[in-house]
């Protein structure tokens, strides 16, 4: 027998367990610590520039060729683009989770390279950016001039030039970049009632700067081949390329006829400004500029943020005087917070489990059992971690935290056998005892790791979000329980053998009337079965009535993906009316920063002034803060709360519209909470007929109780001026329409002409006019192009503004155009809810000419909604194979199964009554109820099974005793499993919604499974059992003496056959 090997060498034992203590010690020290593993689609994000074009000019002559040539490349889920009117287009192409990003960067650029010839020439000559985007964010820092010494160019500069290279480099950073876009510009800002007095076109002066801002190559004096042999080859330097304000300033536009010249200074403006100066920062309402951090695949979280601190510190000691930084939003303290509580529930857990074995142990010296074999089990599970490549994290540890309960159940199932023996049988010593009690129960024990495994390696092997959920949950629990068997067959019956005594002294008196009142349960409990199998019929009639009640339960347990999680962060999205100026945006934003000032439970709020987070595009009248709460222990309200707070108090107000928002359970799945919903028009209709039908879906959505702040991103109504040319004029004056358009390009719009070198770097040369020249519509007036007869002719001859509307920014998915529309599930419902309640109402209000579509969480809602139904019938597949496998028997596997309904009826009414929703953690949960209630179930199936077959008693007296026997050890390890998920339940602080998720459907199933289905199990043991002897027994002996027949009749014929052959040959 195996375990005899080490009952009779307990040194070796220990030896091998302090290997896979110290083993274990070792690996979690390797291990990398974050929040989730990957759990977000690897994502491609490809940007162009087409620089004074129209949002829905971008859409059509950039964004299209473009999606066109990537559309279906490997691994694609779906695809979205934002075409925004300050000149810039975003493509972002979503990968299935699991897609190498790195490929499917190479793969997009690929693709892209059939796309570039078709794409407008300033487009090309601006350049098509692709770049992997790091779906895990570590968090934000901002540097501010206290002083005000530098503004926000010079801070967001420096940040380019000693920050950012050196961050980069830190191990773990995937990813790091500065919010702005303010890099250093030579800005060239023109004049044009001196261009028009000394008669110079905005296009002469772009050329004048093409032709001497350039680097050309001089050769070298000397090189082969020559005809006269030189000793020496010199290179020859040209420094062709201008480098400051004054050389700009110098460029010559002309040489008049009195040998003067006109120089560049004596018609513009030259200055080192900004290449842009629609976006600013704010950071608790003090100009500032925003780092923004990303983590690297599968780097620790916890180091990486350490290593950043420390390296931020390492250059704060040379920031010019007056500049600091803070950390206003840090991913890793939700994490670090998360597992800290993750880790008191851990503690109290094992504190709990020990009481528990203590009470029904009795004495320390068999309590003390078990307390050696959990940690050395899960030190085992964290060597399975690493082999495995995961990482620490709320999944590895919630798994880690119910292997409590798991593991220390092989250990009692020994104990408990042990101790049970030596009562029963005075003549036996401890050592002798315990083999026995090993001969007794290594198959049981065997046969729970195999049915443990079997519910969950099937889910391992699942993919999508759902798999990557499940497998690391539920292979972390296959290490622990496999851990758990081996040191229940080697380690704790070698430790039974040493410490177990015949008489271990009297346990506390409190102690010895808890375990009277469990030996009178269960004698009542066994009067119980008894009577429940002698009303077999009835109660085959209530399971069956049961499992209908399981049924309407789970339809009243409303779904959702995962649980909202407090993370002590916020978000505010601002927009204000339509075309309004920057100066107006900052004006608001400034005062809604100092109101936030005033809350609480607010510690930092970092603004970002000109971008539009539901559009990911720059819109001078949008803004978004990124609010940071106080800790959990110093804050009275959950982000909840205070998002509920602030939007009622922001819900009317006539400046502008500020949403709050809490983000997205899980980084990377979207960028808000809530639902993102696409609505997709195929047959050809303009934006401004999209939004009409859009507005009445959005109306109808609002009034539903079960949804909250849907809207969309679509706005057509945007004022405009639209600038009519009129091309007879043109060529009556003889114009170039090419002249007219880059006139208005480089004096209205913002004109890139090439680069010029400074600080080792390379930075744009920009050309626009003066402020003063294109602040109102009379503009055209001012600025004049040169016809081919030399004359100047003003704009406005052949140009005219006329007011009208349009779409700022537009959006298309999946290459049609399409309306973003996003909401929230309002208090008491769940995002299931209000997908389902949003669905509806597309349907009714949308006709035939629309589909729509999914991206983000609701993507991922959509798609897995029947994952989680598909690993219960696997596990349950699974169980029921192994089972009949080990038993040799198909009916008898059944009996286990029955106890699983139970589990689920009891998960399924604490969710219910506590009101959470059917999410990834209740769906886990259930698949560990399909191992915990078949464990239990074995126990009284094995001892039934023995009993009958070895001491001959009748099935109906086996039946009961095994329940009477195994109702102890049944219960003691439920108690233990329920008290080790207690403090899930009644969790606080960060992270507690996904631990109330777990533990409520967890602890309810197992109170359910360890009560009710101890009456059910033996019943079904019972009737399968006579079953199978009194009717399969006489089918195989009726179909056996059928088939003995049928063999003598075919032997009897061929003997026969034999005969009549031998007679032929004999007469032949």
């Amino acid at each position: 027998m195996f375990s005899k090997f080490f009952i009779e060498r307990p040194v070796f034992a220990s030896v091998v367990a302090i290997i896979i203590c110290i083993s274990g010690v070792i690996c979690l020290k390797s291990l990398p610590i974050e929040q989730y593993p990957s759990l977000s689609s690897p994502t491609v994000s490809i940007m162009a520039t087409y620089t004074g074009a129209d949002a829905q000019t971008i859409a059509k002559e950039v964004a299209t060729p473009i999606e066109d040539a990537i559309n279906g490349v490997d691994d694609m889920i779906y695809m979205d683009t934002t075409a925004s009117g300050s000149g810039y287009m975003r493509s972002t192409v979503y990968f299935k989770i699991g897609t190498d990003p790195d490929q499917a960067t190479i793969n997009v650029n690929n693709r892209l390279s059939q796309a570039t010839a078709k794409l407008p020439e300033s487009v090309r000559r601006l350049g098509v950016t692709v770049r992997k985007a790091s779906p895990s964010f570590l968090g934000v820092m901002a540097l501010r001039s206290m002083d005000g010494s530098m503004d926000e160019t010079e801070i967001y500069n420096y940040i380019l030039l000693n920050i950012l290279d050196d961050l980069k480099r830190v191990p773990g950073v995937g990813d790091v970049s500065a919010m702005g876009n303010k890099d250093y510009s030579m800005r060239v800002w023109l004049k044009p009632d001196l261009m028009s007095k000394y008669a110079v076109t905005a296009s002469e002066v772009i050329a004048a700067i093409n032709e001497q801002n350039a680097q050309y190559s001089a050769g070298k004096i000397g090189e082969e081949p020559i005809t006269h042999k030189s000793p020496y080859v010199y290179a020859i330097t040209v420094d062709s390329k201008l480098k400051t304000p004054k050389e700009f300033e110098d460029i010559i536009l002309r040489v008049n006829s009195n040998g003067s010249y006109l120089r560049l200074k004596d018609v513009a403006n030259v200055e080192i400004g900004s290449k842009n100066y629609t976006t600013s920062g704010r950071l608790n309402g003090i100009p500032a500029v925003s780092i923004m951090v990303n983590l690297q695949s599968g780097a620790n979280a916890i180091e990486t943020g350490d290593a950043v601190k420390a390296k931020m510190e390492e250059l704060a000691a040379d920031f010019p005087a007056g500049l600091e930084y803070e950390i206003p939003y840090d991913t890793t303290t939700f994490v670090m917070a998360s597992i800290k509580e993750v880790l008191k529930t851990f503690a109290e857990a094992f504190v709990l489990v020990v009481l528990v074995m203590y009470m029904f142990l009795k004495n320390f010296r068999s309590t003390i059992i078990p307390m050696i074999a959990m940690p050395v089990s899960l030190l085992g599970a964290f060597v399975g971690l690493y082999v495995l490549g995961f990482s620490i994290n709320l999944l590895t540890l919630f798994a880690l935290i119910l292997a409590i309960g798991i593991v220390v159940d092989d250990a009692i199932i020994v104990v408990e056998n042990v101790d049970r023996i030596i009562h029963e049988n005075k003549d036996i010593s401890v050592k002798e005892a315990t083999i026995a009690s090993m001969r007794e129960i290594t198959t049981p024990v065997i046969s729970i790791v195999l049915v443990l495994s079997a519910v969950f390696i099937p889910v391992s092997f699942m993919s999508g979000f759902v798999g990557q959920i499940q497998k690391q949950f539920a292979l972390t629990l296959v290490v622990a329980v496999a851990c758990s068997g081996f040191i229940a067959l080697t380690l704790t019956p070698a430790l039974c053998a040493i410490f177990l005594k015949r008489n271990m002294g009297e346990p506390f008196k409190f102690v010895v009337k808890y375990n009277e009142f469990f030996d009178w349960s269960r004698e009542i409990f066994a009067k119980c079965v008894s009577f429940v199998l002698k009303k077999a019929k009835l109660f085959v009639l209530v399971f069956f009535g049961f499992l209908l009640v399981v049924g309407g339960l789970y339809k009243l347990v409303p779904s959702s993906l995962v649980p909202e999680e407090d993370q002590g962060s916020i978000m505010a999205i601002t927009n204000l009316p339509a075309a309004s100026a920057m100066h107006r945006t900052t004006a608001y934003m400034d005062k809604l920063s100092k109101m936030l000032e005033n809350n609480d439970s607010i510690r930092y709020n970092m603004s970002v002034i000109g971008f539009d987070l539901f559009t990911s595009s720059l819109k001078e009248n949008a803004g978004v803060s990124f609010i940071d709460l106080k800790p959990w222990s110093e804050r009275k309200y959950s982000s909840f709360e205070v998002v509920r707070f602030l939007n009622m108090a922001y819900f009317m107000n006539p400046e502008g519209q500020t949403f709050f928002l809490n983000p997205p359970p899980i980084q990377g799945l979207s960028l808000t909470g809530g639902f993102d919903m696409y609505v997709q028009n195929r047959s050809g209709k303009t934006y401004e007929q999209i939004q009409e039908d859009v507005n009445k879906l959005i109306i109808a959505a609002n009034q539903r109780p079960d949804l909250t702040g849907v809207r969309t991103t679509l706005d057509t109504s945007f004022p405009q001026f639209k600038a009519i040319v009129d091309r007879d004029k043109v060529k009556f004056y003889g114009l170039s329409l090419n002249e007219v358009f880059t006139t208005i390009a480089a004096t209205i719009g913002n004109y890139y002409v090439n680069d010029f070198p400074m600080l080792g770097k390379n930075y744009q040369v920009n050309v626009r006019a003066m402020s003063d020249f294109r602040n109102t519509q009379n503009a055209l007036n001012t600025i004049y192009v040169r016809s081919s007869r030399g004359e100047m002719v003003p704009l406005s001859s052949v140009v005219r503004l006329e007011r009208s509307a349009g779409a700022d920014d537009v959006k298309r998915f999946n290459l049609f155009p399409a309306a973003l529309v996003q909401g929230s599930p309002a208090q008491g419902y769940t995002s299931g809810q209000a997908i389902a309640a949003i669905s509806e109402i597309a349907k009714e209000v949308l006709g035939d000419e629309y589909t729509i579509a999914w991206s983000g969480s609701a993507y991922q809602e959509i798609t897995n909604s029947g994952a989680g139904q598909t690993s219960l019938i696997l596990g349950l597949v699974f169980v029921f194979l192994i089972l009949a496998a080990q038993y040799e028997r198909w009916l008898l596997p059944l009996a286990v199964v029955t106890a699983v309904p139970f589990a689920v009826f009891g998960s399924l009414l604490f969710t219910w009554i506590r009101g959470f929703s059917n999410d990834i953690y209740f769906q886990t949960g259930l698949l560990l109820l399909v191992g915990l209630a078949a464990k239990n179930a074995i126990l009284i199936v094995e001892f039934a099974m023995e009993t009958h077959l070895k001491e001959r008693k009748s099935l109906f007296d086996s039946a009961v005793e095994a329940a009477r026997l195994r109702f102890r050890p049944i219960c003691m390890t439920s108690l233990a499993f329920c008290l080790g998920i207690f403090p899930l339940v009644i969790a606080t602080g960060a992270g507690a919604a996904s631990r109330h998720a777990l533990g409520t459907g967890l602890i309810g199933g197992m109170i359910a499974a360890s009560t009710l289905a101890l009456f059910f199990v033996p019943l079904f043991f019972y009737i399968l059992e006579s079953f199978s002897e009194r009717y399969l027994h006489r089918i195989a002996v009726f179909f056996g003496a059928r088939l003995k027949d049928a063999v003598q009749k075919a032997s009897t014929k061929a003997g026969e056959r034999v005969k009549k052959i031998r007679r032929k040959n004999n007469d032949a």
